[in-house]
């Protein structure tokens, strides 16, 4: 017989550390009716509804399991379906918004461990490959605090004293630096 176990609460804190704690599941959460199937299906429509359009493999990824497990989810949902330049077939979940190719992806700023960095092995479309290893390596698996512009990593920040520093991978664009200069100055003054 399986027992059910969940994580719960810590009796340590920050300061003081303990091992984790696990309790059984029907003592922390109410049963449901839900199937494995309906579990499945839920937790395909969270995901692309966060990280959306995406490959199935994506999602296959990002749950951990394997695509033929991920796929009778994903034939059973109602989703939009989409081919990117390769011709592959991407999936998003109904009426989720999808700004036109022509709007301009702001400027924007990932802190350490952002979803949008980690939730794929290769997030090329966002990560360019040669920069990779800038962010993510052996010393520093955790990442680092990136900024976008045109919606793809285009250097590292860090906030030192009273200001974000930026340090772009390459030399940007005079309007784009203008751009990523004046949302370092609003993240200052966050920080302030």
């Amino acid at each position: 017989m399986a027992l059910d176990l969940v994580r719960v609460p810590p009796a340590g804190t920050w300061e003081q550390r303990r091992a984790h704690t696990f309790g059984l599941a029907e003592s922390w959460v109410e049963p449901g009716t839900a199937t494995p199937a309906d579990a499945l299906r839920h937790l395909v429509r969270r995901y692309l509804r966060a990280f959306g359009p995406a490959l199935a493999a994506d999602v296959a990824s990002w749950t951990g399991l394997g695509i033929t497990d991920v796929r009778p989810a994903l034939d059973r949902l109602e989703l939009r379906r989409f081919r990117d330049a390769d011709g592959q077939t991407l999936v998003d979940v109904p009426r989720a918004p999808l700004p036109e190719a022509s709007v301009p992806a702001p400027v924007r700023f990932l802190p350490t461990f952002d979803a949008v960095l980690l939730v794929h092995a290769r997030c090329t479309g966002i990560l360019p490959e040669h920069f990779r290893p800038l962010i993510f390596n052996t010393k520093m698996p955790q990442s680092v605090p990136t900024f976008t512009v045109n919606g793809r990593v285009a250097g590292t920040w860090r906030h030192e004293g009273r200001h974000v520093q930026l340090e772009p991978f390459e030399p940007l664009p005079r309007a784009a630096r203008r751009e990523a200069e004046d949302e370092a100055g609003r993240l200052s003054t966050f920080f302030a």
